[in-house]
């Protein structure tokens, strides 16, 4: 029986991916931690607690879904309890649902979270919960697309993100017309980790897309990458750029038009300056285009990262008419082009 024990508890050890955790043997100093917070006050919780973080941690409510603010994000780091801080999921953990919030196929181990059963509103789920602060994060469901058949669908009001330190990561942004395209063009390349949709070149703080679209902001349409230049050159960025907008066409993409629609790169640096200079440089002394090249490059000071619902658009949209008519175009020429330069097993 001795030995059953002790290798039941090898097993145990070894299990990385935890339905119903358990939260016994916790050490010393987290049982202490998990008492700390669990005896503070709801008036403590709100003092301490952003009002939408209140809702969701503390009246287990549930933010609308694709308003949250992790709920696009590819970068590498840690999601922690808003609440408390306790380490829930890692970047690896996560993965696109399509169903509004942040979903993670398993947690990080160590009993960090708590499932209950939860039959509110006609429904039978299973709630989770943070295990140190009780804090209420979402729903675990069992139809997640990998091996661990698990999708914890999580509010981002109950999470704080903690990014990796990345001394290999570079950014650059760009604008050539309507930022849907240029957004799903560069989420496909390899060495690419993020690509967020926004407003830069403009003199209007905070602007809206309603006011950008008006073209009184200053503001174009852009998408601001993150890559890792050991992974795809700058210089290759910006060949897929030029090859797949046109950079002679001045205030115009299509029928897309108005001084939003520019085409611009602003550079982060003057290396970056550099580059871009002399790519035009050569693409104009070898007339690799029947006019002149009209791109503006510009140093870039801020950039207004746009509402929720142009991030990932044509990932979210694709049976959209203006999806089908103009951004698939694009993405089955960028696939023609560029076979090599694409990410090998999807996003």
């Amino acid at each position: 029986m001795k030995n059953l024990f002790i290798s039941f508890a090898i097993f145990a050890q070894l299990i990385s991916f935890s339905c119903a955790q358990n939260t016994q043997n916790k050490p010393k100093n987290e049982t202490v931690m998990a008492d700390t917070f669990r005896k503070l006050t709801d008036e403590e919780w709100k003092a301490k607690l952003k009002p939408e973080q209140y809702y969701v941690l503390r009246e287990n409510g549930t933010e609308k879904p694709y308003t949250g603010e992790f709920v696009f994000t590819k970068e590498k780091g840690i999601y922690s309890c808003a609440g408390c801080g306790l380490q829930l999921f890692s970047d690896e953990m996560k993965f696109e649902a399509h169903c509004g919030w942040p979903s993670f196929d398993r947690e990080i181990t160590g009993g960090k979270i708590v499932q209950t059963e939860d039959n509110s509103h006609g429904m039978k789920r299973t709630s989770i919960s943070c295990a140190r602060c009780g804090g209420h994060l979402g729903h675990i469901f069992d139809d997640g697309p990998t091996a661990t058949g698990n999708r914890y669908c999580v509010n981002s009001a109950a999470l704080n993100f903690e990014p990796k330190s990345n001394k290999t990561s570079e950014v650059i942004t760009l604008g050539g017309g309507c930022f849907w395209c240029i957004e799903a063009i560069f989420d496909e390349l390899e060495g690419v980790s993020k690509v967020e949709s926004g407003y830069s070149g403009g003199t209007t703080e905070n602007p809206s897309y309603n006011k950008v679209c008006e073209g009184k902001t200053g503001h174009a349409e852009v998408v601001q990458i993150t890559y890792n230049p050991e992974i795809i050159s700058l210089t290759t960025l910006l060949e897929v750029f030029f090859k797949l907008h046109n950079p002679t066409s001045k205030d115009k993409q299509g029928a897309d038009v108005g001084t939003q629609y520019r085409s611009i790169v602003l550079y982060h640096s003057n290396e970056q300056r550099k580059i871009v200079e002399n790519i035009i440089k050569t693409l104009n002394d070898n007339k690799a285009f029947e006019n002149p090249i009209v791109t503006e490059v510009v140093a870039y000071k801020k950039f207004y990262i746009a509402e929720n619902y142009h991030q990932e658009y044509y990932q979210i949209n694709k049976e959209e008419p203006y999806c089908k008519a103009v951004i698939k175009p694009k993405m089955d020429k960028l696939e023609q082009i560029f076979a090599q330069k694409l990410k090998k097993n999807g996003k």
